[in-house]
């Protein structure tokens, strides 16, 4: 059974920094294609940054120079560095993963990803 499990969330004030981590497991040879959404208060989820399983990475414009994301494959663990958090960072952020090979094109999009963690809270004030 594969499960996701995030960590790392919390409240800071606008400029901190926050490092979210996922901790994965039951894909049997791994998963291929990793990533990070959120949904804010009234808003639809969105890609946040992602990362296939040969290496490639991709950000939203909105975080782009801002947050950074790995993966450690030996340890199954997916990590996002937040640095420079605005107030509009403020969302749930989800930790989804496929054991299926995605194209970079689609890294972004919620369609991909067929196994989700259940959130984490990210809170910033101004």
């Amino acid at each position: 059974q594969v499960q996701l499990v995030e960590s790392g969330g919390g409240s800071v004030q606008a400029g901190g920094s926050l490092r979210l981590s996922c901790a994965v497991s039951g894909y049997a040879s791994g998963a291929y294609c990793m990533g990070w959404f959120r949904q804010g208060p009234t808003k639809e989820r969105e890609g946040v940054a992602a990362v296939a399983g040969y290496g490639y990475t991709t950000y939203a414009d909105s975080v782009k120079g801002r947050f950074t994301i790995s993966r450690d494959n030996a340890k199954n663990t997916l990590d996002l560095q937040m640095n420079g958090l605005k107030p509009e960072d403020t969302a749930m952020y989800y930790c989804a993963a496929t054991a299926y090979v995605c194209s970079s094109d689609y890294l972004l999009q919620r369609a991909v990803y067929r196994n989700w963690g259940q959130g984490t809270q990210v809170t910033v004030s101004s």
